[in-house]
């Protein structure tokens, strides 16, 4: 039903600390029910039959962008170094203290999210949400390999795939000690929500897990869409 498990634990002791994979960082819930357009943009209901589902609005593109874009700006004053929050408040500031004629050409800096995650692991919710994301962020096609080739072996998991999406690095061999990862999540309310994670200890090459047996086959080749949310 699209639900996972993790086993987490706020014990500081030494047994504890050696023994865990991954330490939780920061975590981040961007919910906007209060607007009626963001609550039901994603509404469970019954249709003309009496079928109980989920109705998708048209609105759903452009509430998912703004409540991404509410969500990074808090990950962004959480996790980004000096340097890229003084380039982003250098743009800002461009743009108010020119006329109204130049704001247009001056563009706000984009900050580069790469500079504080190795790894990011996107709501696989549709080839359209992975893009979207991708093309907000600036990121390379390496850093969404993860989400797209979960959504071609699982299809659209919901929020579990992004650990799905963990496994799939771990299986690549691409962790590291002290790597950062970022998960990215939506959901009907609407809501956005980010964890960020620092590798503890990486899996072991032979660990099992759901790639275990078709890591061999992936990446495959994936079209991709251009839809914009943020």
């Amino acid at each position: 039903m699209g639900g996972v498990a993790m086993l987490l634990s706020t014990s500081r002791s030494s047994a504890t600390t050696t023994t865990s994979r991954f330490r939780l960082a920061h975590i981040v819930r961007t919910l906007n029910a209060a607007e009626d357009r963001a609550y039901r943009c994603a509404y469970h209901e019954e249709d003309g039959d009496g079928n109980l589902g989920v109705n998708l609005s048209k609105d759903i593109v452009p509430v998912a962008g703004e409540t991404l874009k509410a969500n990074i700006a808090t990950v962004g004053s959480r996790v980004l170094p000096l340097s890229e929050k003084l380039l982003y408040a250098l743009s800002l500031l461009a743009r108010k203290v020119a006329g109204s004629r130049r704001r247009k050409a001056i563009k706000l800096h984009v900050p580069d999210f790469r500079t504080a995650f190795e790894h990011f692991c996107i709501h696989a919710g549709g080839r359209s949400v992975i893009d979207a994301v991708q093309s907000g962020l600036g990121l390379a096609d390496e850093q969404v390999e993860a989400s797209r080739m979960v959504l071609h072996r699982f299809g659209n998991t919901s929020s579990s795939s992004v650990w799905y999406e963990l496994a799939y690095v771990e299986a690549k061999g691409r962790m590291r000690r002290g790597d950062r990862v970022w998960m990215i999540c939506f959901g009907s309310g609407f809501k956005c929500n980010s964890a960020a994670w620092e590798c503890i200890s990486p899996p072991a090459r032979d660990a099992d897990g759901p790639w275990a047996d078709s890591i061999h086959q992936y990446p495959v080749a994936i079209t991709t869409t251009t839809t914009k949310m943020c």
